[in-house]
Protein backbone atom coordinates (compact mmCIF):
# COMPACT_ATOMS: atom_id res chain seq x y z
CA UNK A 1 0.00 0.00 0.00
CA UNK A 2 1.41 3.51 -0.64
CA UNK A 3 0.46 6.33 1.59
CA UNK A 4 0.41 10.11 0.52
CA UNK A 5 3.30 10.95 2.74
CA UNK A 6 5.70 9.08 0.56
CA UNK A 7 6.64 11.33 -2.33
CA UNK A 8 8.58 9.74 -5.44
CA UNK A 9 12.23 9.40 -5.44
CA UNK A 10 12.53 11.80 -8.54
CA UNK A 11 11.63 15.60 -8.61
CA UNK A 12 12.88 18.55 -9.50
CA UNK A 13 13.39 21.49 -8.03
CA UNK A 14 10.51 23.34 -9.48
CA UNK A 15 8.41 20.59 -8.88
CA UNK A 16 9.39 20.47 -5.32
CA UNK A 17 8.38 24.19 -4.45
CA UNK A 18 5.52 24.44 -6.54
CA UNK A 19 3.25 22.95 -3.69
CA UNK A 20 4.69 26.05 -1.60
CA UNK A 21 2.48 28.36 -3.55
CA UNK A 22 -0.70 26.53 -3.35
CA UNK A 23 -3.27 28.15 -1.48
CA UNK A 24 -3.66 25.51 1.20
CA UNK A 25 0.06 25.97 2.14
CA UNK A 26 -0.45 29.79 1.83
CA UNK A 27 -3.05 29.35 4.31
CA UNK A 28 -0.77 27.24 6.86
CA UNK A 29 1.51 30.04 6.99
CA UNK A 30 -1.00 32.31 8.13
CA UNK A 31 -2.35 29.79 10.93
CA UNK A 32 1.39 29.14 11.65
CA UNK A 33 1.99 33.17 12.27
CA UNK A 34 -0.69 33.14 15.18
CA UNK A 35 -0.48 29.35 16.62
CA UNK A 36 3.59 30.60 17.36
CA UNK A 37 2.82 34.43 18.65
CA UNK A 38 0.86 32.89 22.09
CA UNK A 39 4.10 30.44 23.00
CA UNK A 40 6.42 33.35 22.52
CA UNK A 41 4.09 35.63 25.18
CA UNK A 42 4.96 32.72 27.92
CA UNK A 43 8.08 31.33 26.58
CA UNK A 44 11.27 33.33 25.83
CA UNK A 45 9.81 36.76 26.02
CA UNK A 46 8.15 35.88 29.39
CA UNK A 47 11.67 34.47 30.76
CA UNK A 48 13.46 37.42 29.71
CA UNK A 49 11.07 40.04 31.57
CA UNK A 50 11.25 37.85 34.74
CA UNK A 51 15.00 37.74 34.72
CA UNK A 52 15.51 41.39 34.19
CA UNK A 53 12.92 42.05 36.82
CA UNK A 54 15.42 39.97 39.36
CA UNK A 55 13.20 36.75 39.46
CA UNK A 56 15.80 34.01 40.72
CA UNK A 57 16.33 30.99 38.29
CA UNK A 58 14.48 28.40 39.67
CA UNK A 59 11.01 30.32 39.87
CA UNK A 60 11.88 31.40 36.24
CA UNK A 61 12.11 27.36 35.21
CA UNK A 62 9.29 27.14 36.86
CA UNK A 63 6.91 29.21 34.64
CA UNK A 64 7.55 26.28 31.97
CA UNK A 65 4.86 24.56 33.89
CA UNK A 66 2.63 26.94 31.98
CA UNK A 67 3.38 25.17 28.82
CA UNK A 68 1.81 22.04 30.24
CA UNK A 69 -1.64 23.10 29.72
CA UNK A 70 -0.41 22.71 26.04
CA UNK A 71 0.28 19.16 26.88
CA UNK A 72 -3.27 18.36 28.14
CA UNK A 73 -5.21 19.94 25.52
CA UNK A 74 -6.19 16.42 24.19
CA UNK A 75 -8.86 16.60 27.33
CA UNK A 76 -11.21 18.94 25.46
CA UNK A 77 -10.00 18.81 22.30
CA UNK A 78 -13.23 16.61 21.64
CA UNK A 79 -15.24 19.57 22.12
CA UNK A 80 -14.00 21.20 18.91
CA UNK A 81 -14.36 18.64 16.74
CA UNK A 82 -18.57 18.03 18.29
CA UNK A 83 -19.63 21.40 20.09
CA UNK A 84 -21.49 23.86 17.80
CA UNK A 85 -20.70 27.51 18.73
CA UNK A 86 -24.48 29.25 19.09
CA UNK A 87 -24.75 31.69 15.85
CA UNK A 88 -21.19 32.11 14.63
CA UNK A 89 -21.77 28.00 13.97
CA UNK A 90 -23.45 28.95 10.58
CA UNK A 91 -19.65 29.57 9.41
CA UNK A 92 -18.61 26.53 9.88
CA UNK A 93 -17.48 24.02 12.90
CA UNK A 94 -13.58 25.16 12.33
CA UNK A 95 -14.61 28.92 11.18
CA UNK A 96 -16.61 29.63 14.29
CA UNK A 97 -14.15 28.20 16.96
CA UNK A 98 -11.34 30.11 15.20
CA UNK A 99 -13.06 33.08 16.00
CA UNK A 100 -13.77 32.32 19.17
CA UNK A 101 -10.54 30.95 20.17
CA UNK A 102 -8.60 33.73 19.11
CA UNK A 103 -10.66 36.63 20.50
CA UNK A 104 -9.86 34.26 24.00
CA UNK A 105 -5.78 34.31 23.15
CA UNK A 106 -6.09 38.12 22.79
CA UNK A 107 -7.65 38.57 26.01
CA UNK A 108 -5.24 35.99 27.70
CA UNK A 109 -2.21 38.12 26.42
CA UNK A 110 -3.69 41.28 27.64
CA UNK A 111 -4.52 40.42 30.67
CA UNK A 112 -0.61 39.11 31.43
CA UNK A 113 0.40 42.43 30.27
CA UNK A 114 -1.40 44.08 33.08
CA UNK A 115 0.27 41.54 35.25
CA UNK A 116 3.52 43.00 37.25
CA UNK A 117 5.98 39.97 38.64
CA UNK A 118 8.00 42.52 40.99
CA UNK A 119 4.52 43.16 42.70
CA UNK A 120 2.19 39.75 42.52
CA UNK A 121 4.36 36.80 40.97
CA UNK A 122 1.42 34.48 41.48
CA UNK A 123 -0.72 36.56 39.51
CA UNK A 124 1.43 36.51 36.90
CA UNK A 125 2.01 32.66 36.93
CA UNK A 126 -1.98 32.60 36.95
CA UNK A 127 -1.85 34.57 34.08
CA UNK A 128 0.63 32.87 32.32
CA UNK A 129 -1.64 29.69 32.69
CA UNK A 130 -4.61 31.42 30.90
CA UNK A 131 -1.90 32.20 27.81
CA UNK A 132 -1.20 28.69 27.98
CA UNK A 133 -4.68 27.78 27.90
CA UNK A 134 -6.03 30.01 25.46
CA UNK A 135 -3.49 29.34 23.35
CA UNK A 136 -3.43 25.77 23.42
CA UNK A 137 -7.50 25.75 22.38
CA UNK A 138 -6.30 27.96 19.34
CA UNK A 139 -3.61 25.66 18.33
CA UNK A 140 -6.54 22.40 18.65
CA UNK A 141 -8.57 24.87 15.92
CA UNK A 142 -5.42 25.96 13.99
CA UNK A 143 -4.06 22.10 14.11
CA UNK A 144 -7.38 20.91 12.69
CA UNK A 145 -8.04 23.21 10.30
CA UNK A 146 -4.59 22.31 8.35
CA UNK A 147 -4.92 19.43 8.54
CA UNK A 148 -8.08 19.25 7.00
CA UNK A 149 -7.33 21.65 4.30
CA UNK A 150 -3.98 20.36 2.97
CA UNK A 151 -4.53 17.12 0.72
CA UNK A 152 -2.35 14.13 1.40
CA UNK A 153 0.58 15.27 -1.09
CA UNK A 154 0.94 18.71 0.58
CA UNK A 155 1.29 17.27 3.89
CA UNK A 156 4.99 18.23 3.78
CA UNK A 157 5.18 21.30 2.21
CA UNK A 158 2.06 22.62 4.32
CA UNK A 159 3.60 21.58 7.48
CA UNK A 160 6.55 23.57 6.35
CA UNK A 161 4.58 26.45 5.18
CA UNK A 162 2.92 26.49 8.73
CA UNK A 163 6.58 26.19 10.43
CA UNK A 164 7.49 29.22 8.71
CA UNK A 165 4.38 31.28 9.98
CA UNK A 166 4.83 29.47 13.33
CA UNK A 167 9.13 31.12 13.58
CA UNK A 168 7.61 34.40 11.94
CA UNK A 169 4.58 34.75 14.68
CA UNK A 170 6.69 33.54 17.26
CA UNK A 171 10.33 35.80 16.19
CA UNK A 172 8.34 38.65 15.31
CA UNK A 173 6.10 38.42 18.55
CA UNK A 174 9.52 38.05 20.45
CA UNK A 175 11.34 40.84 18.49
CA UNK A 176 8.41 43.42 18.97
CA UNK A 177 8.05 42.96 22.37
CA UNK A 178 11.85 42.83 23.05
CA UNK A 179 12.18 46.36 21.30
CA UNK A 180 8.58 47.85 22.81
CA UNK A 181 9.78 46.92 25.71
CA UNK A 182 13.05 48.55 25.95
CA UNK A 183 11.37 51.51 25.08
CA UNK A 184 7.73 51.53 26.68
CA UNK A 185 7.64 49.12 29.58
CA UNK A 186 6.37 45.21 29.22
CA UNK A 187 3.14 45.62 29.65
CA UNK A 188 2.66 48.08 26.23
CA UNK A 189 5.08 44.92 24.83
CA UNK A 190 2.78 42.66 25.57
CA UNK A 191 -0.45 44.62 24.45
CA UNK A 192 1.48 45.36 21.50
CA UNK A 193 1.75 41.52 20.15
CA UNK A 194 -2.04 40.67 20.97
CA UNK A 195 -2.54 41.56 17.28
CA UNK A 196 -0.53 38.37 15.98
CA UNK A 197 -4.07 36.05 16.35
CA UNK A 198 -5.76 37.79 13.41
CA UNK A 199 -3.68 36.19 10.71
CA UNK A 200 -5.84 32.78 11.57
CA UNK A 201 -8.75 34.32 12.34
CA UNK A 202 -8.88 36.12 8.64
CA UNK A 203 -7.88 32.98 6.85
CA UNK A 204 -10.48 30.74 8.64
CA UNK A 205 -13.14 33.50 7.50
CA UNK A 206 -11.57 33.93 3.85
CA UNK A 207 -11.12 30.40 2.67
CA UNK A 208 -14.13 28.96 4.71
CA UNK A 209 -14.44 25.30 6.14
CA UNK A 210 -11.89 22.83 5.42
CA UNK A 211 -13.30 20.76 1.69
CA UNK A 212 -12.19 17.82 3.60
CA UNK A 213 -14.07 17.49 6.94
CA UNK A 214 -17.52 16.08 6.14
CA UNK A 215 -18.28 15.33 10.11
CA UNK A 216 -21.57 16.68 10.71
CA UNK A 217 -22.52 17.99 14.23
CA UNK A 218 -25.93 16.56 15.93
CA UNK A 219 -27.53 16.34 19.15
CA UNK A 220 -26.26 13.88 21.37
CA UNK A 221 -27.41 11.90 24.33
CA UNK A 222 -24.74 11.17 26.87
CA UNK A 223 -23.83 7.47 25.04
CA UNK A 224 -23.02 9.33 21.84
CA UNK A 225 -21.60 12.35 23.69
CA UNK A 226 -18.86 9.24 25.60
CA UNK A 227 -17.85 8.31 21.93
CA UNK A 228 -17.44 11.61 21.10
CA UNK A 229 -14.83 11.51 23.59
CA UNK A 230 -13.72 7.77 23.30
CA UNK A 231 -13.73 7.04 19.50
CA UNK A 232 -10.38 9.18 18.20
CA UNK A 233 -8.25 7.49 21.20
CA UNK A 234 -9.85 4.35 20.29
CA UNK A 235 -8.99 4.15 16.85
CA UNK A 236 -5.70 5.56 17.45
CA UNK A 237 -4.66 2.66 20.15
CA UNK A 238 -6.71 0.14 17.40
CA UNK A 239 -3.45 0.21 14.91
CA UNK A 240 -1.01 -1.98 15.03
CA UNK A 241 1.85 -0.34 16.74
CA UNK A 242 0.05 2.10 18.41
CA UNK A 243 2.07 2.35 21.87
CA UNK A 244 5.62 2.44 20.16
CA UNK A 245 4.51 5.31 18.30
CA UNK A 246 2.91 7.16 21.27
CA UNK A 247 6.63 5.88 23.46
CA UNK A 248 8.27 8.20 20.05
CA UNK A 249 6.18 10.43 20.36
CA UNK A 250 6.75 10.96 23.89
CA UNK A 251 10.70 10.83 24.41
CA UNK A 252 12.05 11.84 20.59
CA UNK A 253 11.83 15.77 22.04
CA UNK A 254 12.84 15.74 25.52
CA UNK A 255 16.50 16.88 24.84
CA UNK A 256 15.15 19.50 22.32
CA UNK A 257 12.38 20.83 24.60
CA UNK A 258 14.87 21.14 27.85
CA UNK A 259 17.58 22.51 25.99
CA UNK A 260 15.17 25.25 24.02
CA UNK A 261 13.19 26.24 27.31
CA UNK A 262 16.22 27.35 29.06
CA UNK A 263 17.81 29.23 26.66
CA UNK A 264 17.54 32.54 27.48
CA UNK A 265 18.84 31.81 30.52
CA UNK A 266 22.17 31.47 29.29
CA UNK A 267 22.13 34.06 27.12
CA UNK A 268 21.70 36.51 30.31
CA UNK A 269 24.09 35.25 32.03
CA UNK A 270 26.45 35.23 29.31
CA UNK A 271 25.69 39.08 29.61
CA UNK A 272 24.25 39.70 26.08
CA UNK A 273 21.96 43.08 25.62
CA UNK A 274 17.88 42.52 24.88
CA UNK A 275 19.38 44.48 21.26
CA UNK A 276 21.96 41.57 20.90
CA UNK A 277 19.62 38.76 21.46
CA UNK A 278 16.93 40.28 19.43
CA UNK A 279 19.67 40.39 16.50
CA UNK A 280 21.39 36.98 16.74
CA UNK A 281 18.42 34.87 18.60
CA UNK A 282 15.52 36.12 16.56
CA UNK A 283 17.29 37.86 13.33
CA UNK A 284 19.75 35.21 12.70
CA UNK A 285 17.62 32.43 14.32
CA UNK A 286 15.10 33.73 11.71
CA UNK A 287 16.81 32.91 8.44
CA UNK A 288 18.18 30.12 9.50
CA UNK A 289 14.73 28.13 10.31
CA UNK A 290 13.68 29.53 6.96
CA UNK A 291 16.60 27.93 4.81
CA UNK A 292 15.54 24.88 7.02
CA UNK A 293 12.30 24.71 6.40
CA UNK A 294 12.58 24.96 3.25
CA UNK A 295 15.43 22.60 2.63
CA UNK A 296 13.22 20.25 5.22
CA UNK A 297 10.32 20.11 2.34
CA UNK A 298 12.62 19.80 -0.01
CA UNK A 299 14.50 16.53 1.23
CA UNK A 300 11.18 15.01 2.09
CA UNK A 301 10.13 15.70 -1.61
CA UNK A 302 13.20 13.69 -2.48
CA UNK A 303 13.85 11.28 0.32
CA UNK A 304 9.84 10.26 1.63
CA UNK A 305 9.03 10.56 5.60
CA UNK A 306 10.98 8.00 7.04
CA UNK A 307 14.52 8.91 6.30
CA UNK A 308 13.38 12.64 6.22
CA UNK A 309 12.41 12.37 9.71
CA UNK A 310 15.41 10.26 11.42
CA UNK A 311 17.98 13.07 9.73
CA UNK A 312 15.67 15.52 11.64
CA UNK A 313 16.74 13.93 15.10
CA UNK A 314 19.58 13.80 14.62
CA UNK A 315 20.19 16.90 13.69
CA UNK A 316 18.55 18.51 16.61
CA UNK A 317 20.22 16.53 19.30
CA UNK A 318 23.58 18.01 17.23
CA UNK A 319 22.12 21.43 17.93
CA UNK A 320 21.68 20.34 21.27
CA UNK A 321 25.62 20.32 21.55
CA UNK A 322 26.88 23.44 20.11
CA UNK A 323 24.87 25.41 22.61
CA UNK A 324 27.07 23.65 25.39
CA UNK A 325 30.10 25.07 23.22
CA UNK A 326 28.68 28.56 23.13
CA UNK A 327 28.52 27.77 27.05
CA UNK A 328 32.00 27.04 27.28
CA UNK A 329 33.45 29.27 25.19
CA UNK A 330 31.56 32.60 27.14
CA UNK A 331 30.03 35.34 25.24
CA UNK A 332 30.46 35.77 21.63
CA UNK A 333 28.47 37.13 19.37
CA UNK A 334 30.07 34.43 16.23
CA UNK A 335 29.47 31.78 18.57
CA UNK A 336 26.21 32.65 19.69
CA UNK A 337 25.14 33.21 15.81
CA UNK A 338 26.79 29.73 14.91
CA UNK A 339 24.50 28.01 17.57
CA UNK A 340 21.11 29.96 17.15
CA UNK A 341 21.70 29.25 13.39
CA UNK A 342 22.59 25.73 13.47
CA UNK A 343 20.16 24.97 16.04
CA UNK A 344 16.97 27.13 14.28
CA UNK A 345 18.13 25.53 10.75
CA UNK A 346 17.61 22.04 12.38
CA UNK A 347 14.28 23.00 14.15
CA UNK A 348 13.11 24.46 10.54
CA UNK A 349 14.29 20.99 8.74
CA UNK A 350 12.76 19.05 11.52
CA UNK A 351 9.19 21.29 11.84
CA UNK A 352 8.71 20.31 8.09
CA UNK A 353 9.06 16.14 8.27
CA UNK A 354 8.14 15.91 11.71
CA UNK A 355 5.14 17.97 11.77
CA UNK A 356 3.92 16.48 8.34
CA UNK A 357 4.51 12.87 10.01
CA UNK A 358 2.43 13.45 13.03
CA UNK A 359 -0.30 14.71 10.59
CA UNK A 360 -0.40 11.95 8.94
CA UNK A 361 -1.09 9.77 11.68
CA UNK A 362 -4.83 11.44 11.91
CA UNK A 363 -7.73 10.33 11.21
CA UNK A 364 -9.99 12.67 9.33
CA UNK A 365 -12.86 11.94 11.58
CA UNK A 366 -11.08 12.94 14.76
CA UNK A 367 -8.10 15.55 13.25
CA UNK A 368 -8.55 18.07 16.32
CA UNK A 369 -8.28 15.58 19.29
CA UNK A 370 -5.95 13.12 17.66
CA UNK A 371 -3.68 16.09 16.54
CA UNK A 372 -4.05 17.16 20.13
CA UNK A 373 -3.30 13.72 22.08
CA UNK A 374 -0.07 13.24 19.06
CA UNK A 375 1.41 17.08 19.61
CA UNK A 376 0.67 18.01 23.39
CA UNK A 377 2.55 14.07 23.92
CA UNK A 378 5.34 15.35 21.69
CA UNK A 379 6.98 17.69 24.28
CA UNK A 380 4.84 16.82 27.59
CA UNK A 381 7.96 14.83 29.52
CA UNK A 382 10.46 17.67 28.54
CA UNK A 383 8.59 20.53 29.39
CA UNK A 384 7.95 18.87 32.97
CA UNK A 385 11.48 18.37 33.63
CA UNK A 386 11.98 22.02 32.66
CA UNK A 387 9.67 23.09 35.14
CA UNK A 388 10.73 21.04 37.96
CA UNK A 389 14.36 20.76 37.72
CA UNK A 390 15.87 22.45 34.94
CA UNK A 391 16.91 25.52 36.68
CA UNK A 392 18.26 23.35 39.56
CA UNK A 393 20.17 21.55 37.26
CA UNK A 394 21.80 24.31 35.62
CA UNK A 395 22.96 25.88 39.26
CA UNK A 396 24.32 22.59 40.12
CA UNK A 397 26.35 21.12 37.27
CA UNK A 398 26.60 24.38 34.70
CA UNK A 399 25.47 24.96 31.38
CA UNK A 400 28.20 23.54 29.82
CA UNK A 401 27.31 20.13 31.40
CA UNK A 402 23.57 20.87 30.85
CA UNK A 403 23.77 21.33 27.62
CA UNK A 404 25.42 17.70 27.08
CA UNK A 405 22.84 15.75 29.20
CA UNK A 406 20.28 17.32 26.89
CA UNK A 407 22.13 16.11 23.59
CA UNK A 408 22.15 12.27 25.65
CA UNK A 409 18.25 12.56 26.67
CA UNK A 410 17.79 12.86 22.13
CA UNK A 411 19.36 9.28 21.93
CA UNK A 412 16.72 7.58 22.55
CA UNK A 413 14.08 9.05 20.15
CA UNK A 414 16.92 8.43 17.44
CA UNK A 415 17.33 4.94 18.31
CA UNK A 416 13.98 4.21 18.59
CA UNK A 417 12.56 5.52 14.93
CA UNK A 418 15.22 3.73 13.51
CA UNK A 419 13.78 0.47 14.95
CA UNK A 420 10.10 1.26 13.94
CA UNK A 421 11.47 2.04 10.53
CA UNK A 422 13.25 -1.56 10.42
CA UNK A 423 10.13 -3.01 11.52
CA UNK A 424 7.40 -1.61 9.76
CA UNK A 425 5.69 0.51 12.60
CA UNK A 426 6.11 3.85 10.58
CA UNK A 427 3.48 2.77 7.93
CA UNK A 428 1.62 0.59 10.09
CA UNK A 429 0.45 3.29 12.24
CA UNK A 430 -0.18 5.79 10.00
CA UNK A 431 -3.68 7.59 9.34
CA UNK A 432 -6.26 8.76 6.78
CA UNK A 433 -5.14 12.27 6.52
CA UNK A 434 -1.89 10.92 5.42
CA UNK A 435 -3.73 8.48 3.22
CA UNK A 436 -4.19 8.63 -0.86
CA UNK A 437 -7.04 6.33 -0.58
CA UNK A 438 -8.88 8.54 1.22
CA UNK A 439 -8.42 11.53 -1.14
CA UNK A 440 -9.66 8.94 -3.50
CA UNK A 441 -12.68 8.99 -1.76
CA UNK A 442 -13.61 12.35 -1.44
CA UNK A 443 -12.97 12.68 -5.28
CA UNK A 444 -15.45 10.08 -6.08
Amino acid sequence: MTDGTTAPGRQNIWEAVKPYLEKESLAAFFLGVSSGFPYAMIAATLTTRLEQDGIEKSTVTAFSLAFLVYNFKFLWAWVVDGVRIPVLGALGQRVSWMIVTGLLVMAAVVNLALADPSQDIWWTAVSAVLVGAAGATFDIVIDAYRIETLKPYQLGTGSGMSQYGWRVGAAAAGAVALVVAARFGWQAAYIACAGFALPAILTAIILGEPVRRKVEIARKGIGQMWKSVSGPFVEFFKRSGAFVVLLFILVHKIGDTLANLTLRLLFDDLGYTNDEIAIYDVGVGFWALIIGVFVGGVIYARLGLKKSVFISLVLMAISNLSFALLAAAGKSNLGMAAAIGFENFASGYGGVVVVAYFSALCDLRFTAAQYALISASASIVGRFLTGTTAGAMIEWMGYVNFYIVTTVAALPGIVLFWWMMRTGLVDAAMGTAGSVRAEDEEGS
